[in-house]
Parts: C-alpha cells; sequence; structure tokens
C-alpha cells in the first residue's frame, strides 16, 4: 500500500493509558509506514542519567550533561528498538526508578531541545512515512504534521489499562501516579502535554484497541488519499465525527 501513495507524517499525543503505543504500532504496521515512540527516548536520556550518577533532581546537572549519551531509536514498527551509546536500553527504560523521574527530566529544557532535534530527524528520513507517538508531537516537534490526533480517555480505563501491563500493580496507585504525572507533563514550562488546536480527539474510554486502530487508520487513509483542500476537509471532519466524543 504504502508503494503506491503519497508519504504522510502522522503525529498521535496523549497520556499513558490511552493506547498511544499499541494504537501506533498497529497504524505503522497496517499502514506500511515507520514507527517512533519518542517517550521511548526521554526514558532512554533518564535511564542514563541515573547510571551516570547524575542527580535528576538538580535541573542544571541534567542539563550539562543532555548532550552526551548517543541515543538511537529503530523504526521497525514490529520490532522497535533503542540503544543508549550502544547498548540495548529496551527493558531497563521501563524500571519504575526510571518511569518515577522521567517527567524531571524531560522538563528540562535542554533535554528537550536535544530530544525534539534528534525526533525531527528521525521524521524527515522516514521516506515512507512516520508514525510518531508522544506527548508534545503535534504542538511542539511535527507542528506541520500531515494528521494529528489526540488520545483521550478516563483516569479509570487508564489506570486499569496501565496496571493490566505491569505485574502485581495497584490499580488506585496506578490511578494517582497517571493523575501525578498528568499534572507534571501538563504544567511544564517547555512543550507542554497538550491538545494541538487541529487535532482529532479520540475518546478511548470505552473503545477496544482494534477499534481505536481501525479509527486512526482510517482518518489516515482519507487524509492521505484526500485531494484538494475541501476534500481534505471534509474527509477528516468524517472520520472526526465517527471517533470524537
Amino acid at each position: 500500500m504504502s508503494d503506491t501513495v503519497e508519504s504522510v507524517i502522522v503525529a498521535i499525543d496523549g497520556p499513558s493509558g490511552t493506547g498511544k503505543s499499541s494504537t501506533s504500532k498497529a497504524v505503522a504496521s497496517a499502514l506500511g509506514l515507520s514507527y517512533l515512540d519518542t517517550g521511548a527516548q526521554y526514558r532512554a536520556i533518564t535511564w542514563w542519567m541515573i547510571t551516570n550518577g547524575i542527580d535528576v533532581s538538580d535541573p542544571l546537572a541534567i542539563a550539562s550533561a543532555a548532550g552526551k549519551p548517543v541515543i538511537e531509536s529503530g523504526t521497525d514498527p514490529s520490532a522497535p528498538a533503542i540503544t543508549v551509546d550502544g547498548l540495548d536500553a529496551s527493558g531497563p527504560i521501563r524500571e519504575q526508578d526510571v518511569t518515577s523521574k522521567v517527567s524531571a527530566v524531560s522538563a528540562v529544557p535542554e533535554v528537550r531541545t536535544r530530544i525534539t532535534e534528534l525526533q525531527r530527524s528521525i521524521a524527515r528520513a522516514a521516506e515512507k512515512g512516520i508514525v510518531v507517538e508522544g506527548r508534545d508531537i503535534g504542538t511542539t516537534v511535527l507542528p506541520d504534521a500531515d494528521l494529528k490526533i489526540f488520545l483521550t480517555a478516563s483516569p479509570e480505563a487508564r489506570a486499569a489499562r496501565r496496571s493490566g501491563e505491569i505485574k502485581g500493580a495497584d490499580v488506585t496507585a496506578t490511578r494517582e501516579a497517571l493523575i501525578k504525572r498528568d499534572a507534571a507533563d501538563s504544567s511544564r514550562k517547555t512543550s507542554p502535554l497538550a491538545k494541538a488546536d487541529d487535532a482529532v480527539e479520540v475518546d478511548t474510554t470505552d473503545l477496544t484497541l482494534q477499534q481505536v486502530i481501525e479509527c486512526v487508520v482510517t482518518l489516515v487513509e482519507e487524509r492521505r488519499g484526500a485531494t484538494g483542500d475541501e476534500e481534505k476537509r471534509g474527509a477528516t471532519g468524517s472520520a472526526e465525527k465517527r471517533v470524537a466524543k
């Protein structure tokens, strides 16, 4: 499919537990696009800071070290990979110690500048198009993306999903942690978590993963296949009516 239609850049934003990663990977696979998990990059630099003894409670220390690690991201949706200084970091970056500290590290402007440049370079290099997921893709990283989608869900639904991914996790504690991270990500001065003005909002609370994937695939296909401004607006609008709440 991707060999016969034009390239497209898709930005998928939203807080944790809304289905961003699963949806983004599935959509990229279905449409023959590359895939980038930007959150993994912030986790990777956080993991590097921790393992190299950087005080992650000190923004100045974080800023001075932001340019040191070499972070490389694979863009195959079926096997996304990330390395730091040549070491596979896909497992360590998901540990709780990293999860609890990533918001503080990612709030530092020097970190965001470094990672944003990396993300843009990867998106530019994706010849057939790419699905990029994160928290500020549509607003900051790729404001000219062909299609912007913002996934949402109730705190309860998000907590249930996230706790199901973590063995032995408590739903109530997970919900509180998610709300705390939402507050931190939404209130940071540099590139806060926010819905782009021209993004299509999809509430995944009462949708199955497959339904969300189908909605997003439809949005991408309509945007990619549209010709002319009027047709683009009509196609996007018809899909938006099906998924927005």
